[in-house]
């Protein structure tokens, strides 16, 4: 196991390890499309819906729902992964649990491993992003960030770093561009800033709808490395409604699947789902989330 981690439960045809040389040796040969998920059971900013802290358990308990062949992508899942269990957080301190997710995340890199986060709020994606950007160039990478939201407001609650906040402090680290796809929700601060910003480009949830094949374009066009962000309230609440945010007018799944059969076929260095928040084992928001996790392991390897 990682330093900081623990493993309460194992996603779903995961790689067993037993020890850390264990999975040194493994891999001696094969290191260029190896993953590993890092649950990070963290809420403490979240402002409506509690319970991202048990995102990480629910989603891993409905991975096991599923068969190895994945039936809508025709697709063995043959990726090489491996569940390193929770990140030990500090609840009450966004912080200082960035950073032991940075510490996490810059161990997988020095394994040659991609990180899979799985969240436990959105605050937690400026982690790996500000560790990848170190490791390949801020302003080589393209964020493509599913959601509800434009989370690009800079203070919210008097606090920089936040749910509300993530992607205007990814920002801040300067990535090449941000693709902002489902939107529908968003303050007047946050509309002005992405309006006056060049490499910010957002597609409405209204866009996805009556014209799909524009955000299809937008994403065929990247070009270099891509780290995948879905905030899981970027779908329509009638099919995930257990998030932190709720908002009318989503995405659904297939909507997703197109993008994700593009998506995997860039360079992706790292990805996260975000904002499930459910009590609830086996409910349609984490067998949803399970999905989303399963397709992209199946469709990158």
């Amino acid at each position: 196991m990682l330093f900081n981690t623990y493993a309460p439960w194992k996603f779903g045809f995961s790689k067993d390890i037993t020890s850390l040389n264990d999975f040194k040796d493994n891999n001696e040969g094969n290191k260029e499309n190896i993953w590993g998920i890092i649950g990070v059971p963290f809420d403490s900013t979240t402002s409506y819906h509690s319970g991202a802290r048990l995102g990480p358990i629910t989603i891993r308990e409905a991975s096991f729902g599923f068969e190895k062949y994945n039936f809508g992508f025709e697709k063995e899942l043959n990726t090489l992964f491996y569940d390193f269990g929770d990140l030990e957080v500090i609840h009450g301190n966004c912080e200082k649990t960035l950073k032991i997710l940075e510490d996490a995340t810059n161990e997988l890199l020095s394994m040659n491993i991609h990180p899979i986060i799985i969240g436990g709020e959105h605050s937690i994606s400026y982690a790996p992003v500000n560790v990848l950007s170190q490791e390949y160039g801020a302003g080589e990478i393209t964020i493509i960030h599913f959601d509800a939201h434009m989370d690009m407001i800079n203070e919210y609650q008097g606090e920089k770093y936040s749910h509300a906040t993530v992607m205007r402090r990814i920002h801040d680290i300067s990535p090449k561009k941000i693709i902002q796809i489902g939107i529908r929700s968003s303050s007047k601060e946050e509309i002005d800033f992405v309006s006056k910003t060049d490499n910010i480009e957002s597609f409405s949830s209204k866009t996805v709808k009556n014209d799909i094949t524009m955000v299809k374009d937008a994403l065929i066009a990247i070009k270099g490395p891509v780290y995948l962000s879905i905030d899981l309230d970027v779908f329509d609440p009638s099919v995930m409604p257990s998030v932190g945010n709720p908002t009318a007018n989503g995405l659904y799944p297939e909507d997703l699947e197109e993008f994700m059969k593009i998506i995997a076929s860039k360079e992706v260095i790292g990805f996260d789902a975000v904002e499930l928040s459910t009590n609830t084992l086996g409910d349609i928001s984490s067998v949803l989330a399970a999905k989303i996790v399963y397709d992209f392991l199946t469709l990158i390897g």
